[in-house]
């Protein structure tokens, strides 16, 4: 199993201490039984010391199985917790493009549905490996007591696992539909929590979801679990009367063909017997570690970058005059939109306004120019230097950026990710007007319960606190009243741009659009400057001239 193979490459030596104890929880238990068998069924003894030696050996037994269970047991959640780990640093490490292909759904269905089927494996993986080592065990000892016996034995075990890992197996093909299965059901859930109001308002739509949409998968979801149940159930039933029966198989060899004394065959049941309790929760338990190599193999098919301890600190920025993209081109898989070529230097210290129709390409340049897609051709260079696609960090450093599907983080950092300067959040919550809606402990923002005009004020806030160079606003405007967007456009970003930032704004708001240095639109992909009578045009009405053009 691929996922044990994780393990033991990991956590070698530890692992190999944890078989150590079982296999001597195993000896142990094996040892009692031929005590039994030699001290209280064949030995007739009246020594008072039999007694004593008997329940010293049984709480050693307890003892040291419980001690290999409980290794066993941290070890696996030690492995999960870094697993866990792992997996949210490949995501962070991840390109935003690969993550957006992914979804949501997928992801957050990885970090549970995935990662519990994995600690709940490691929870019973001590049922396994102690069912096997005692098994082995418990036969060495049988073919000890008869040979004969031991040969019989073994073919109706091996008929018992046969029929049981047949049974076992359908449930591994329910197990790996029904992971399938989860992530359209995480999906439905999004869909359900994400589009509440328009549910809320539009009831057929809320009906035809549940009973089409939500309803069929859960439906398939249930059949599968079902059918998943019913094979495991039946393969520990089948297990248990086996065993049952192996002990009449026994008594009948004893004394119908007199292979052994009616001694060797109670020895011969009471190992059985032992034996019938870990065997039973070893097939118990396959279930959970066949949906832990289900959940690894989809943890694996994300295709996230590949893991790296810790993050690497980026050079200090430098001091820069012109960033540019050059002959840039992206497109998004197949024959779906491409953007590019494009040409564009921000210069230190401009305002540019970036206009364009639903679909132009607005947002994905704006992705190519803060870094978070990576061209599929061209060049990004900084003070004329090429940047090396292996080391955007060095290019990402320069931005800050509130978009339109804005995120609020409830910490206020600066640079290298100290806590804010206090002076300038004081300064900027005068700014917008948010003194009186922001309750802080420190630099920890308590309310996010906020309007959508207020949570842009408050990413704003975030993006100006770290204090770059160059400030993205996507659409920041569109959710602000009239009156604090007059002050947004004729003294924010006039300040800003005094303080020496560098800002790109997407905007629709064409009486504003005097005020850039530059003026920008994306048509169909491509990326044009509008001079002299078109800017004239495009601050007239800009609205108007896209829905002509496009």
């Amino acid at each position: 199993m691929a996922l044990l193979q994780v393990v033991f490459r990991q956590y070698r030596w530890p692992f190999i201490g944890v078989i150590l104890l079982t296999l001597l929880s195993a000896a142990l238990g094996i040892g009692l039984i031929a005590y039994i068998n030699n001290e209280l069924i064949t030995a007739i003894s009246s020594d008072v010391m039999v007694l004593p030696a008997f329940l010293g050996q049984l709480f050693l037994l307890m003892a040291i199985t419980l001690a290999s269970q409980l290794a066993l047991t941290q070890l696996g959640h030690h492995f999960v917790w870094r697993l866990r780990g792992e997996f949210i640093k490949r995501i962070l490490d991840t390109n935003v493009e690969r993550i957006e292909q992914l979804g949501s759904a997928q992801l957050l269905a990885g970090l549970t549905s995935d990662i519990r089927a994995i600690t709940i494996a490691f929870v019973r993986l001590p049922e396994l490996i102690q069912g096997i080592i005692i098994t082995l065990g418990s036969a060495l000892y049988l073919a000890w007591l008869s040979p004969k016996m031991l040969l019989v034995t073994l073919l109706w075990l091996a008929v018992t696992l046969a029929g049981g890992w047949l049974l076992v197996s359908r449930v591994y093909q329910h197990l790996a539909k029904l992971r399938d299965i989860e992530d359209e059901l995480y999906r439905d859930f999004q869909t359900i929590i994400d589009g509440r109001k328009e549910l809320q308002l539009n009831r057929d739509r809320a009906r035809l979801i549940y009973d089409t949409v939500y309803q069929e998968n859960a439906s398939s979801y249930r059949r599968h679990i079902v059918r998943a149940d019913t094979f495991h159930l039946s393969a520990i039933n089948w297990s248990n009367i086996m065993m049952l029966g192996a002990i009449g198989i026994v008594f009948f060899m004893a004394n119908g063909l007199g292979w052994a004394n009616t001694a060797v065959a109670a020895t011969y049941s009471l190992t059985l017997l032992f034996l019938r309790t870990p065997l039973l929760a070893a097939v118990g338990a396959l279930p959970t570690l066949l949906s832990a190599q289900v959940a690894f193999r989809k943890l694996n098919r994300f295709n996230l970058a590949p893991y790296q301890p810790g993050f690497s600190a980026p050079a200090a920025a430098q001091r820069w005059q012109t960033l540019e993209l050059r002959d840039v081109c992206f497109h998004y898989g197949g024959q779906g939109f491409a953007v590019g070529p494009i040409n564009l230097t921000l210069r230190r210290g401009e305002l540019l306004f970036l206009i364009g129709g639903n679909g132009s390409g607005k947002s994905t340049l704006a992705m190519l120019l803060t870094g978070l897609y990576q061209p599929h051709s061209g060049s990004l260079l900084l003070d004329g230097r090429d940047v090396a696609w292996h080391n955007l960090d060095e290019w990402r450093q320069h931005f800050s950026a509130v978009f339109t599907d804005v995120h609020l983080f409830d910490r206020l950092i600066g640079p290298g990710g100290e806590p804010a300067d206090h002076t300038l959040v004081q300064h900027w919550l005068t700014r917008l007007k948010m003194q009186e809606k922001l309750q802080l402990n420190g630099n920890q923002v308590v309310n996010l319960q906020l309007s959508k005009g207020q949570s842009k004020r408050l990413a704003l806030l975030l993006a100006a606190a770290e204090e770059r160079d160059i400030l993205l606003l996507d659409e920041w405007a569109a959710d602000q009243d009239p009156h604090f967007r007059r002050i947004f456009y004729r003294e924010i970003l006039p300040g800003l741009q005094a303080a020496g930032k560098t800002i790109l704004a997407i905007s629709h708001d064409d009486h504003y659009f005097a005020h850039a240095d530059r003026l920008l639109e994306m048509r169909a992909g491509q990326l044009v400057e509008l001079t002299g009578h078109e800017r004239d045009l495009a601050t007239l009405d800009a609205v108007q001239r896209t829905h002509s053009g496009h």
